[in-house]
C-alpha cells in the first residue's frame, strides 16, 4: 500500500462507510453483518441437526426445542440492532460505553446481575452441591459484608470521579499512568481467560443435549455476541442482559419444580441429600487447607462482591451509566437481592440432581464425561420427553453465558480505549465518532480472542472451581491496588507497583503448584450406582447386587479418602494445599502489605497529595498522624480537609 493510501482499518475508523459491510448501512453496517450472522445461525442449526446421537443423550432436539433456542439468539441480535438504529449508529464514546449516563435504572439493575451471573453459575453451583456439599452456600453471606463494603467505602469515593475507565482512579490516585496501564494488562488477562470459561461453560451443556461439537457452540456464541455488542455498545448490552438474566432464572426454575414434584416435593429432596451427606453449613474448622469450611466460603463471598462488583470495570459501566451515586448504590442493594435469588436457585437445583441420581451417579456410571455436565443430563435423561423443554433450558445457559461475555467483551474494548490508546498521538486528533469506530473495531478484535480462548478452556477441569482458582489468582493483586489506595493513604506509586508484581508472583506460584500437585481434582462426596438398572450394570460390568450405597462407594476416591486421621492429614498439607476460596484474599493482603512496607520506605505520600481519593475516616486519621510528626499545630487547613472528609462519609450514610 502507498504511503499516500492510509490502510483500511484506519479509514474505517474515519469513515466506517469505506467498507462493503458498511456501506449496506451508512449508520451501522447492520445489513452487511446481518449475512455473517445468519450464515453463523444457519452452521449452528445444521451442525446441530447432522450431528450422530451421543450415548449420553437418550433424546435428541425436536422442533419445538430448535424454535426456542433459536428465538432466544434472534431476540438478542435484534435487540442489538435496534440499539444501534435508534441510537444513531452511537457516534459519542460516552454514548457508546455508558449510554450517555441516562439510563433506566430497572434494565441497568438487571444488567449488572445478568453481567455476574453465568452460565459458570447455572453449571458450576449445581455442580458443587452434587458432588462436595452445600459448605459453600455459606459464601451468600460473604455477599453481604461485601456488599456493605462496596457501598459505603468503594462507590462514594469512585462514582462521584466521572471516569471512564476505572483504572483511570489509579492514576489519579498514584500520580503513574504506567501503574495504571500495569493494572489494564492484569485487568485484560483476567477478562479474557474470563471469557474464554464463559465460553466453554455452554459448548458442555450442547454437547450434553445435541452432541453439538464444541468448536460449533464456542464459535458460534462468539458471532453472535460479538456482533450484537460492536453495533449496539452498552444500550445493546444492557437490554440483551434484560431479556437472557430472565431467561435464564426462569429456564432452571421450571426445570427445578418438575423435578421437585416427580421427587415428591422439597422436604423429599432436602431428605435424600441430607442422607447423602451433601448438606453442611456450620463446618467451623479454622484450618485453611479444607476445601470448603465456613469460614473460607465467607471469605470467599466477600472477596467476589468486592473484586466483582466494587472494583470491576464491566459493573463499574454499569454504576456510572445512571445519573446519580443514589441510584448507583440502589442498585448495589438489587443485585444483592438478586444474587441470592439466583444463586438459592441454582445451589438447589444441585441437590434436586443428586435427590434424582442418588443410587445411580452417571459421572461414576459413565454417562457423562465431566462433573459440570449432570444438570444438562438431568434435564435430557429425565425431562426429555417434556416438548421444549430441553430448548427453555439450553436457552437459560446459553442466556446466561451471552449476558456475561458480552459486558465483559465491551468493557475490554473500554479499557483498550481509555488507557492504551484514546491519548496516543494518532488518536488525539479524532472525532468522536470517528473514536466510537475505533471501539467498535476493538469489540471485534475481543471477540475473536473470546473464541479463541473458548476453543482452550475445556482442558483445565470443574468450572466453578477452575474459575475461582485461576482469576483469583490474577484478580487478587489487581484488587489490592485499590485497596491500598482507598485504605492505605500513605502508599505511593512505588510500593503498590512492588507489591503488586511480588503478589501476582506469590499467586501464580500457588496456582501452578496446586495444578501440579493435582489440587484442581479434589475428592468427592460418596456416590452410588447401586440403583442402576441392569442395562446400565451389564455395560459397566458392574455387579448391582453386590453394590450397597454406604460400604461401597463407586467413585476414584474410597470411603477412607474422608476419614483421614487429623494428624496424618495436616502433614501431608503443604502451602499449595490452602483453599481455592482464599486465593482472591491472599493476593489482596500480600499487595496491602507490601504496598505499606515498602512505601514508607521509599517516602510515604504526603495528605495534600491524595487529594480525597482516600476513604475519609483512613484519610482523617492520616492526616491527624503528619500533623502529629511534624510537629505543628492543628491548622484552618486541617480543619477544611476534615470537614469535607466527615462531608462525604454523611452523603454517604444518607444516602
Amino acid at each position: 500500500m502507498q504511503d499516500d493510501e492510509p490502510p483500511l482499518w484506519r479509514e474505517f475508523i474515519k469513515d466506517p462507510t469505506v467498507t462493503s459491510a458498511a456501506s449496506a448501512s451508512a449508520v451501522t453496517g447492520v445489513p452487511g453483518r446481518s449475512s455473517l450472522l445468519l450464515f453463523c445461525l444457519l452452521v449452528l442449526a445444521l451442525t446441530m441437526n447432522g450431528t450422530d446421537s451421543h450415548a449420553m443423550a437418550s433424546a435428541q432436539f425436536t422442533i419445538p426445542d430448535y424454535a426456542v433456542f433459536v428465538l432466544m439468539l434472534v431476540v438478542s441480535v435484534a435487540i442489538g440492532v435496534h440499539s444501534a438504529v435508534r441510537g444513531g449508529g452511537s457516534s459519542s464514546t460516552q454514548q457508546y460505553l455508558l449510554g450517555g449516563r441516562r439510563m433506566s435504572p430497572i434494565p441497568v439493575a438487571i444488567s449488572l446481575l445478568g453481567g455476574i451471573i453465568s452460565a459458570i453459575s447455572i453449571l458450576g453451583n449445581a455442580t458443587e452441591m452434587y458432588y462436595f456439599g452445600t459448605q459453600l452456600s455459606v459464601n451468600l453471606l460473604g455477599c453481604v459484608v461485601g456488599t456493605i463494603i462496596t457501598q459505603w467505602m468503594i462507590l462514594p469515593l469512585i462514582y462521584p470521579l466521572q471516569i471512564v475507565s476505572i483504572n483511570e482512579y489509579i492514576e489519579r490516585r498514584f500520580k503513574s499512568s504506567k501503574l495504571r496501564k500495569l493494572a489494564t494488562s492484569c485487568q485484560l488477562l483476567q477478562s479474557s481467560i474470563y471469557m474464554g470459561i464463559c465460553l466453554y461453560a455452554p459448548a458442555l451443556t450442547l454437547s450434553t443435549v445435541t452432541s453439538l461439537p464444541t468448536w460449533a457452540s464456542v464459535v458460534s456464541m462468539g458471532v453472535i455476541c460479538t456482533f450484537y455488542i460492536t453495533i449496539g455498545g452498552v444500550k445493546a448490552v444492557v437490554y440483551t442482559d434484560v431479556v437472557q438474566t430472565l431467561l435464564m432464572f426462569f429456564g432452571v426454575l421450571v426445570v427445578v419444580i418438575i423435578c421437585c414434584i416427580q421427587l415428591g416435593g422439597l422436604d423429599e429432596v432436602w431428605t435424600i441429600s441430607d442422607q447423602g451427606h451433601r448438606i453442611e453449613f456450620f463446618n467451623m474448622n479454622p484450618s485453611p487447607f479444607e476445601r470448603h469450611t465456613f469460614w473460607t466460603s465467607l471469605a470467599h463471598g466477600i472477596y467476589l462482591i468486592v473484586a466483582y462488583v466494587g472494583l470491576n470495570q464491566q459493573t463499574y459501566q454499569r454504576f456510572a451509566s445512571v445519573e446519580t451515586l443514589t441510584i448507583s448504590l440502589r442498585l448495589c442493594t438489587f443485585f444483592l437481592f438478586g444474587l441470592w435469588v439466583l444463586w438459592v436457585l441454582f445451589y438447589f437445583s444441585g441437590l434436586v440432581a443428586y435427590a434424582t441420581y442418588s443410587t445411580c451417579d452417571p459421572l461414576t456410571a459413565g454417562s457423562i464425561e465431566k462433573p459440570d455436565q449432570i444438570i444438562p443430563y438431568l434435564v435430557v435423561n429425565k425431562l426429555g420427553h417434556i416438548t421444549g423443554l430441553p430448548g427453555l433450558f439450553v436457552a437459560a445457559v446459553y442466556g446466561g453465558v451471552l449476558s456475561s461475555l458480552s459486558s465483559t467483551a465491551n468493557s475490554i474494548a473500554c479499557v483498550i480505549w481509555e488507557d492504551f490508546l484514546k491519548h496516543r498521538e494518532y488518536f488525539k486528533g479524532i472525532s468522536d465518532r470517528s473514536a466510537t469506530n475505533a471501539i467498535k473495531m476493538l469489540s471485534v478484535v475481543t471477540g475473536l480472542l473470546a473464541i479463541a480462548l473458548g476453543l482452550l478452556a475445556g482442558n483445565l477441569g470443574s468450572i466453578f472451581q477452575m474459575t475461582q482458582t485461576v482469576l483469583g489468582a490474577i484478580s487478587g493483586p489487581l484488587i489490592g491496588i485499590f485497596i491500598s489506595g482507598i485504605c492505605v493513604p500513605w502508599a505511593n506509586a512505588k510500593g503498590a507497583a512492588v507489591g503488586f508484581v511480588v503478589s501476582f508472583l506469590s499467586c501464580l506460584t500457588l496456582v501452578i503448584g496446586k495444578f501440579l500437585r493435582g489440587g484442581a481434582s479434589p475428592p468427592m462426596l460418596p456416590l452410588s450406582v447401586a440403583g442402576c438398572n441392569a442395562t446400565d450394570a451389564a455395560v459397566l460390568g458392574l455387579n448391582t447386587t453386590t453394590l450397597d450405597y454406604e460400604s461401597d462407594v463407586t467413585t476414584p476416591y474410597s470411603e477412607q479418602d474422608f476419614t483421614i486421621e487429623p494428624d496424618m492429614q495436616e502433614e501431608s498439607k503443604s502451602i499449595y494445599d490452602i483453599s481455592y476460596c482464599y486465593n482472591g484474599t491472599i493476593g489482596i493482603l500480600l499487595t496491602v502489605i507490601i504496598c505499606s512496607i515498602v512505601s514508607l520506605c521509599t517516602g510515604p505520600m504526603k495528605p495534600d497529595e491524595i487529594n480525597h481519593l482516600v476513604s475519609p475516616p483512613a484519610a482523617s486519621l492520616y492526616r491527624r498522624f503528619w500533623k502529629y510528626r511534624e510537629g505543628r499545630q492543628y491548622t484552618e487547613r486541617d480543619r477544611k480537609d476534615e470537614d469535607e472528609d466527615v462531608g462525604i462519609s454523611m452523603v454517604v450514610k444518607s444516602t
